[in-house]
């Protein structure tokens, strides 16, 4: 099976559209923009598919590098068999690779390494063979200056039996399966730090089947270990693995035997077991990151995704009670047209409201988003009793991540004379405007939708973080006159530096007319030009196709089309003068079909259409602020704001989110929370258990 075909097999496609997909790449393509605008070349293969092919291809040719240089190490060591070499070129699992590879490693010295340079070598073939009559006279002809006597001959010859042993692939193998099968993953205290451990109290003596193991489970043990609190290791049937070892190798009694009996033990406990065990556990850590890792990727997909309230007038409230409440008054474009701060508790409370109100009026605010930190629920008790137009809507926004926003390089370099809370409430203003384009100002990973991401494989997931960002941007369809430069980075085929280059242009020419003024950017060519064209939108510019997800190199079928109708563009979208998909083989050629002229079908009905939908207004329960509210049996609204593997945790209204367990999702199993449930959904929960003491809250998912 060559190199393509492989790629084809577990991408379960054909190898003609792995060729295509690599070579696009190869060309400078995007993943985005393959699948979008590449439909008929790929066979309609999906972002999800064209980042298996590349991901896997990446580590395929990895593979390939790393089996050419244990080859070459092994064959330097003149100890590479025929049989040693086909099952090297043969694999194709990095762990069993390595395992492979490990009996040949350049290491320091062993005390098996010490018995061969002295001499012991062949004494331990003899014993090994268990073919030996006078084994002391005979190990007596060994005595040396590293050995004096004919015990640590004896001593030396059994270790080097037991690096043989542990160095059996065989045998290596075999323990490797039935550890993966029948081990047990066990967790208990460190002794010492019990008292400083309560937040591991699940797992101070713990133990389940480890294939069983849900990876929540695995990734807390490992950060318990981590962190001194947890002893984490693999328990199983240690006696008969061995026995089964025993049986193996043992042919007689005597003397030989029972040497070669204390170097199976020595091996398996000293050596084998220690190494393999390790091997387990990191398998274990990477299959739980893995998992964690698809979650934290869905999870911000939906946050990202959320929908925007657009274009409105809005008043961001990072809310505060010593420290007062900080304002951000924003225009229709997020633009900060006014900064305050509000004190609403107490003696203040009466000025606040003639203040606010009179603010409301002056810059004509239609929505107000306040943030969900300390403070939130008595600061929108505060909001709904002022006198204001109804149609003012009040919402509460996430705060996670605004504190590091606003005292990053980014903020800084936007807002270089404002004060770190005042950059707080704009960005919750401005989340509420638009999600997506502020969200990508920040860390990710400072979100608060991950599951024990600060513990799994960080390169790996900054990976599916960027590719998830970037999968975002490029399916909602960026205005180019208003983007700023941190969201247009994250458009297909550009980067930092050309989207800086394309605000720029902006700033100094004024407002893009049409998608062709980019070719005027600093260094955005025409591979770039391919890459962006399709993604990004004008409002209003000169051309109405402009505003649409149609690419420009098919805007001549779309003119084709409106020349056949005997209309104007405008008129030609306005009145959906487009004929049906069935009526349109004479508009395909070579390069375009009936996939690429569907899309242009769809977006040219509804042009400028986002698709993130609408946002809605939700509303907590009024009389419930504080934990101390929530009683057994209460119906209350929620939001959910993060899902992971063992279930969704729900904003309620208090300080503390609520835990919808994964049992409660559903009256039927649930294998996977996000089949149920997903990030910045409205839900309503009933309160099954409340732990004032642990500030916990345990809620079921109500249907409806």
């Amino acid at each position: 099976m060559d190199h393509h075909q492989r790629l084809a097999s577990i991408a379960k496609i054909q190898v003609w559209q792995v060729q295509t997909v690599l070579q696009l790449a190869d060309e400078g393509a995007t993943i985005p923009f393959i699948a979008r605008y590449r439909k008929e070349k790929t066979g309609h293969l999906d972002e999800v598919k064209l980042q298996m092919i590349i991901t896997e291809n990446r580590r395929l040719l990895d593979l390939y590098e790393r089996k050419k240089f244990i080859l070459e190490a092994i064959a330097e060591q003149n100890k590479l068999s025929h049989d040693l070499e086909q099952k090297i070129q043969e694999c194709f699992d990095s762990k069993v690779l390595e395992d492979l590879y490990a009996p040949f490693k350049k290491k320091k010295k062993s005390r098996g390494d010490i018995a061969t340079d002295a001499g012991l070598e062949p004494l331990a073939k003899l014993i090994f063979g268990q073919r030996i009559s006078n084994l002391h006279q005979t190990a007596g002809k060994y005595v040396c200056m590293v050995f004096p006597s004919v015990d640590d001959v004896l001593q030396g010859a059994q270790d080097i039996i037991a690096e043989w042993i542990n160095e059996n692939v065989k045998t290596r193998d075999l323990l490797l399966k039935t550890m993966e099968k029948t081990g047990y993953l066990s967790a208990n205290v460190v002794k010492s730090k019990k008292e400083d451990a309560t937040k591991y109290a699940d797992y101070f003596n713990f133990q389940e089947l480890l294939k069983k193991c849900p990876s929540h489970r695995v990734l807390a043990m490992l950060r318990g270990a981590n962190e001194g609190f947890l002893k984490v290791h693999i328990e199983m049937d240690n006696d008969a693995f061995i026995n089964s070892i025993l049986k193996y190798y043992i042919r007689t009694d005597g003397e030989a035997a029972e040497i070669v009996e204390n170097a199976i033990r020595d091996a398996y406990k000293r050596l084998m077991f220690p190494s393999i065990e390790n091997s387990v556990l990191q398998e274990a850590k990477n299959k739980a990151d893995k998992i964690a890792i698809e979650v934290f990727s869905k999870n911000l997909k939906q946050l990202l995704l959320a929908a925007p309230v657009g274009t409105k007038r809005i008043l961001g409230v990072d809310p505060g009670f010593r420290t007062g409440c900080k304002l951000a008054f924003l225009d229709e474009n997020g633009n900060v047209v006014h900064t305050d701060t509000l004190y609403i508790m107490g003696n203040e409370n009466q000025n606040a409201t003639y203040k606010i109100e009179h603010l409301l009026k002056e810059y004509d605010i239609q929505a107000i988003a306040i943030g969900n930190g300390t403070a939130s629920r008595e600061t929108e008790t505060f909001f709904r009793n002022l006198k204001i137009d109804s149609t003012v809507d009040i919402y509460i926004v996430s705060e996670s991540g605004a504190s590091i926003y606003s005292a990053s390089d980014v903020a800084r370099e936007e807002f270089p004379s404002l004060d770190l809370t005042l950059r707080g409430a704009i960005s919750i203003g401005r989340r509420l405007m638009d999600p997506l384009s502020e969200l990508v100002k920040i860390d990710p990973k400072s979100i608060g939708v991950g599951q024990y991401q600060h513990d799994v494989h960080q390169p790996t997931l900054k990976e599916s973080l960027d590719f998830t960002v970037q999968s975002c941007v490029n399916k909602v369809g960026i205005n180019i006159n208003t983007a700023s430069h941190h969201l247009l980075q994250y458009i297909s085929g550009l980067g930092p530096t050309l989207a800086k280059n394309i605000v720029e242009f902006r700033r100094n020419n004024g407002p893009y007319k049409q998608k062709s003024d980019l070719m005027q950017v600093s260094r955005l060519g025409q591979k770039a030009f391919e890459q962006c064209a399709g993604f990004l939108r004008i409002r209003e510019g000169e051309n109405p196709l402009d505003n649409t997800g149609i690419h420009p190199e098919t805007y001549p079928i779309v003119e084709s089309m409106v020349r056949d109708s005997g209309c104007t563009m405008e008129e030609f979208i306005r009145q959906k003068k487009f004929k049906s998909i069935n009526e349109l083989d004479k508009y395909t050629d070579k390069n375009f079909g009936l996939a690429t002229l569907n899309d242009i079908l769809v977006e040219l009905d509804k042009p400028g259409l986002d698709p993130r939908g609408e946002n809605k207004v939700f509303k907590f329960m009024e009389n419930v602020k504080t934990i101390e509210d929530v009683k057994v049996g209460m119906t209350l609204p929620g939001i959910v704001t993060n899902v992971t593997a063992f279930g969704a945790f729900v904003d309620i209204g208090i300080k503390q989110e609520g835990l919808i367990h994964i049992s409660q999702l559903s009256e039927d199993f649930v294998s996977n929370p996000m089949d149920i449930v997903q990030v910045q959904q409205q839900v309503t929960t009933e309160v099954l258990q409340v732990d004032i003491d642990r500030k916990r809250v345990q809620l079921k998912l109500l249907k409806g």
